[in-house]
């Protein structure tokens, strides 16, 4: 699979993969990274509320950005921030990839032509490159951290794994 020239990720990929330790898979996926403004703020302001969130500002291949959000995004009901400037900066590089979990964000994504994924398949395809042992395992992490995945979508990314037998 082709690189894409930007990898740009929203705050529950960044959250959850922190939470169960997979934090560095990201780097070693897609080199750099770009983080919104919005995407930092959530972060932070999670800490201050007590949750295991990254400093992220500490890792030198995440880079942040200030996005100017299109009208046609702001228009989008239940649309939080981070969503909103990672659709964003999105839609302002043609060559780039998304990470992002939030329904709604995902169908604009397709409505934009956008390449996106979330943090299963960050998972799924750090399985296929050697960084994640086995699928199983992680996926129960996540939900235990309270990262929701339905059981079809768990099956799912079994199959995809070669974890489904």
């Amino acid at each position: 699979m082709r690189m894409p020239k930007i990898v740009i990720i929203n705050t529950s990929p960044i959250f959850y993969l922190h939470r169960i330790g997979y934090l560095h898979i990201l780097e070693k996926l897609y080199g750099k990274i770009i983080v919104p403004y919005a995407v930092l703020t959530e972060l932070e302001e999670g800490r201050r509320h007590g949750e295991d969130a990254p400093e992220i500002r500490i890792y030198d291949w995440i880079k942040i950005k200030n996005v100017k959000v299109p009208e046609f995004i702001k228009l989008i009901p239940d649309l939080g921030q981070g969503e909103a400037e990672v659709l964003a900066l999105g839609c302002e590089e043609s060559d780039s990839l998304i990470i992002i979990d939030d329904a709604i964000a995902r169908k604009i994504s397709r409505i934009q032509k956008l390449k996106f994924t979330g943090t299963a398949g960050v998972l799924l395809r750090g399985k296929k490159e050697g960084y994640v042992k086995e699928i199983k395992s992680v996926i129960k992490r996540l939900k235990e951290v309270g990262f929701y995945l339905s059981d079809e979508f768990i099956v799912e990314i079994l199959r995809l794994s070669g974890e489904d037998s």
